[in-house]
């Protein structure tokens, strides 16, 4: 992957939750950048680069189930929400529920996908190296999802426990549920956190979270043009290479940022 980095600072998009979310206490140590506290990470498209994979898995189950959709569409349709709100809705358009091993089927094409051609994205090994803050994941996908992907690419070690999913929450992305539970898991304020997302709906939802939040554009889903596409959601900046990702996360720490 070419270096490249495109930085694009929005004022839109500074925290909007209110000052009432800092009654859950940071945690300070010495030394640490002042103001982020917390990395919390998407995983699929931002750790492993599973986006394509997992299109083509729903494009192929759904299909076969009479609901004739291509992998360009489910990416476009369903990219970054949980798997329970992409079924409500076909089932909605279908006008029937969807077989009940639905999911089984699906899960067993989707793993064995994984375990077949699933690879970490380029250098998410070296930034987590020299990220000096907590880290934790914030997915759509369901714990056994992660502990596949996860476990698959070498990176469940790295998160574990600090690895939350939709499954914990009531609403999904792009509603910041899942972003304000992640953070009150690790103790953080919400304006005192930072994302890393792939999709509009992982941006959404943790702007609404009150969060400040970087683009990632350099999976092998990511279209030319998306990198625009994710800061007019909201990503106050935007990078398609991991091995930047730190120098961005110390320039929003950096004082002189707030």
């Amino acid at each position: 992957m070419k270096p490249g980095i495109s930085i694009h600072v929005n004022k839109n998009s500074q925290s909007s939750q209110a000052d009432a979310d800092d009654a859950v206490s940071p945690a300070r140590q010495t030394g640490r950048d002042r103001n982020v506290d917390l990395v919390i990470f998407d995983c699929d498209g931002v750790l492993v680069d599973s986006e394509v994979i997992s299109c083509r898995a729903h494009s192929e189950v759904l299909s076969r189930h009479g609901y004739p959709i291509t992998a360009e569409q489910v990416f476009h349709r369903f990219l970054g929400r949980s798997t329970r709100q992409a079924n409500l809705e076909v089932e909605a358009e279908l006008g029937h529920p969807l077989p009940d091993d639905f999911h089984v089927q699906l899960q067993d094409t989707l793993f064995r996908w994984f375990e077949a051609d699933l690879v970490a994205v380029p250098y998410i090994d070296e930034a987590l190296d020299a990220i000096a803050q907590p880290v934790c994941v914030a997915s759509s996908g369901s714990q056994q999802r992660m502990r596949v992907s996860l476990g698959r690419t070498g990176l469940y070690g790295r998160f574990a426990p600090h690895i939350f999913s939709a499954s914990q929450v009531t609403h999904g992305k792009p509603a910041p549920d899942l972003f304000l539970f992640a953070a009150a898991q690790m103790k953080t304020p919400p304006r005192r956190c930072l994302v890393v997302e792939d999709s509009l709906a992982g941006v959404a939802g943790a702007v609404a979270a009150g969060m400040t939040v970087l683009g990632f554009h350099g999976g092998s889903h990511c279209r030319a043009g998306y990198a625009e596409t994710l800061r007019a959601a909201g990503a106050r900046a935007t990078f398609d290479d991991m091995r930047q990702l730190p120098a961005l996360i110390a320039a929003e720490a950096a004082p002189d940022q707030r």
